[in-house]
């Protein structure tokens, strides 16, 4: 320690060595201090997050009536950690999702005409269920008079773009503690489409909501992978003429990093 009281010295060195006394002291005290305890949750308080999502068909799951349609996704998301404890997380989850793909059964026929006159007719119907391919020939009599055709049907598809946002959601993953963590998750939201899904006669507004489950792999404490399956419903609500509904277990893969 530094004698800064030697008769010796003047009123500023002394000044100057208590200066240098002091952060001496500071300094070892700092140097001394125990580190601050890291956080044992793997747990974030806000999360941000971009994920794709795929279906490959449809089918009368819970709500549904639409069959073989599609969905492919692809969005990001915001979390903020509502609470923590060493049995939950619980936060609140929110998706946007500005690229909303959905694929329709398309069946393309051909009716050719014979008797009792000659033509023919084509188009295209999408169908509330799938489709299957076919061709033949009809011949029948009535009041004497003779009707025959062939037909031809062939299948296709017709994919419509979308954007849809899941405003309402919340996220509980278990054991936070650990990295590797299962979780359930769920959403309320809406979707607008380019054209009506899944049928004309319905609508281009559509109200969406699903919930899921899966696991999520912390790769450190701010980045994580997350692999889920949802059940996933689109619906009109009985806001246009026809309402078939679409049901779909969704794949979802999201990747998530923050504070």
């Amino acid at each position: 320690m530094p004698n800064c009281e030697s008769a010796g010295l003047s009123a500023n060195a002394r000044f100057l060595c208590l200066i240098v006394f002091l952060t001496l002291i500071s300094t070892s005290a700092i140097a001394q201090a125990p580190a601050t305890a890291e956080s044992p949750y793997y747990a974030r308080n806000n999360t941000f997050s971009v994920f794709g999502a795929y279906s490959g068909d449809s089918s009368h799951i819970l709500l549904g009536d639409a069959e073989n349609r599609r969905l492919l996704d692809f969005g990001v998301a915001y979390g903020r950690n509502l609470f923590l404890n060493r049995i939950v997380n619980w936060q609140y989850n929110g998706e946007i999702l500005p690229v909303a793909l959905e694929s329709d059964p398309v069946v393309l026929y051909t009716y050719n005409w014979t008797s009792p006159t000659v033509y023919t007719d084509s188009g295209t119907v999408v169908l509330t269920t799938p489709c299957v391919p076919s061709s033949g020939s009809i011949s029948n009599t009535q009041n004497g008079k003779t009707y025959s055709y062939t037909y031809i049907f062939t299948c296709t598809r017709q994919w419509t773009i979308g954007e849809g946002i899941s405003p309402v959601g919340f996220q509980w993953n278990f054991l936070p503690r650990n990295k590797l963590q299962p979780f359930i998750i769920g959403h309320g939201g809406c979707m607008y489409s380019t054209q009506p899904i899944p049928i004309p006669e319905a609508g281009f507004f559509n109200f969406t909501f699903d919930l899921g489950a899966g696991i999520e792999l912390y790769r450190s404490k701010t980045r994580s992978v997350r692999t889920e399956y949802h059940y996933h419903h689109i619906s009109n609500h009985n806001t246009a003429n026809q309402n078939p509904g679409i049901d779909n277990g969704l794949f979802q893969v999201t990747y998530s990093f923050g504070r």
